[in-house]
């Protein structure tokens, strides 16, 4: 592929989501609202398996951590700085990740899967069992967060357009942030550690402070997810921290495509338009209250026929061309 191709395609898919709103009912824009703060999710995760090798199965921690902390500051019906607020759960995330981090990263392997699960189930059961938070119920934001400009307000955040638009301008952000990291000296470091972190240690590279500066940036992305869904929902409860949310966005990065930002987004699209068509009853009738299994084969099917994830399908059909031509 040409060099001029893959950015004249982000640019074309980026407008194409920026008129998609006009074209749109309030539905179409909640749900695509919703695939692109999931795709923030996704890309933080992306940052910490695809770029650097390092399988985390409790990163809905960070995501619910970031949804809790917008939730208890979003507490009194006067409107609260959006920048405080994102910039609150976004540190509050990266400071429980840091300790995370410093003790997770000391094991490899499946034993750092499962203590990133048991730190995350942590936290699960701390919103989960007491009162912080009102317990299971979960908890109401009554505020809202007022993005303003010297003191003039120019929309309200909590309607669907206004959030869309400003969903679509983080997500550009974040992936143009990961993208510049990808290619500076950081991002370098990271991928020679996901190929031969023992090569890397004995090329000069102290590889623990560069796992650990991974591993808080994922947190702190997710913890902008986080504060993005809280404000989408206005309600935040603990299933939000659960293991199942950890493994939901960990299917979105294999299923668009390990090690590609792009596939961390296309990911996290298909996921949540597949979740859509299989829980139509219109298509699936009775079957439809079955729609994980649905969903479970379709992933297996997809990983068994595209191991490289979806960005992977164009590549495998220009190879299938050649070899009929």
């Amino acid at each position: 592929m040409p060099n001029f191709v893959r950015p004249a395609l982000v640019i074309s898919i980026v407008v194409a989501l920026a008129v998609f709103p006009l074209a749109a009912g309030k539905y179409e824009v909640d749900l695509i609202a919703k695939i692109l703060v999931l795709a923030i999710f996704a890309l933080s995760l992306e940052l910490l398996v695809g770029q650097t090798g390092l399988v985390s199965f409790g990163h809905a921690a960070f995501f619910g951590l970031g949804a809790y902390t917008t939730a208890l500051l979003l507490q009194d019906p006067d409107p609260r700085s959006f920048w405080l607020v994102m910039a609150a759960a976004m540190v509050v995330a990266a400071l429980y990740a840091l300790p995370v981090a410093a003790l997770c990263l000391r094991t490899r392997g499946v034993y750092f899967i499962m203590v990133t699960l048991a730190f995350a189930q942590l936290v699960y059961y701390v919103f989960h069992d007491t009162k912080i938070a009102k317990g299971s119920d979960g908890i109401y934001l009554t505020g809202v967060p007022a993005i303003s400009f010297a003191g003039w307000v120019p929309f309200d955040i909590t309607k669907s357009l206004p959030f869309y638009y400003v969903a679509l301008a983080l997500l550009c952000a974040v992936y143009a942030l990961l993208a510049m990291l990808e290619r500076s000296r950081f991002g370098r470091a990271l991928a020679g550690i996901r190929v031969n972190e023992q090569r890397m240690r004995a090329a000069g590279f102290a590889t623990y402070p560069y796992k650990i500066a991974a591993f808080v940036i994922a947190a702190m992305l997710a913890g902008l997810a986080g504060f993005l869904k809280a404000t989408k929902d206005g309600y935040v409860n603990p299933e939000m921290l659960a293991w199942h949310e950890s493994g939901a966005v960990l299917l979105m990065i294999i299923l668009g495509g390990l090690g590609k930002l792009r596939g961390a987004v296309l990911g996290a699209f298909a996921f949540v338009l597949l979740q859509e068509v299989f829980k139509n009853d219109a298509i699936f009738g009775e079957f439809a209250k079955r729609w994980q299994l649905l969903l479970g084969f379709t992933i297996i099917v997809c990983v068994l026929v595209l191991p490289h994830g979806l960005v992977g399908l164009p590549a495998r059909l220009r190879r299938r061309e050649r070899h009929d031509g």
